[in-house]
């Protein structure tokens, strides 16, 4: 099968960054999109960032200028850097990607989430 494994969360201040990655392994042929979501208490999951295989990336208004997507794909792997972070980015992220399989079946994984907290 297929895991998403999310790590880079925590304890951060205002106006700091963090770096978050989330690595896929298992049952893979080869991963379409991969994105990065937030859930924050009380409301509903939103997208942050998204990009596909070519690299092409899409970005909430919140987050343009701040937050940038990138992804490796020999590691298999997407990141999302956090600059000048703000008391309402606080929320769980997770990640997730549409991955073929070798059966030829897409399907979507998500992580498990990762806390980030932005507070002095």
């Amino acid at each position: 099968q297929v895991q998403l494994v999310e790590s880079g969360g925590g304890l951060v201040q205002p106006g700091g960054s963090r770096r978050l990655s989330c690595a896929a392994s298992g049952s893979i042929f080869t991963i379409r999109n991969m994105g990065w979501y937030r859930q924050a208490p009380g409301k509903q999951r939103e997208l942050v960032a998204s990009i596909t295989s070519a690299s092409s990336t899409n970005y909430a208004d919140s987050v343009k200028g701040r937050f940038t997507i990138s992804r490796d794909n020999a590691k298999n792997t997407v990141y999302l850097q956090m600059n000048s972070l703000k008391p309402e980015d606080t929320a769980v992220y997770y990640c997730n990607a549409d991955i073929l399989n070798f059966s030829n079946l897409l399907v979507t994984y998500w992580g498990q989430g990762t806390q980030v907290t932005v507070s002095s």
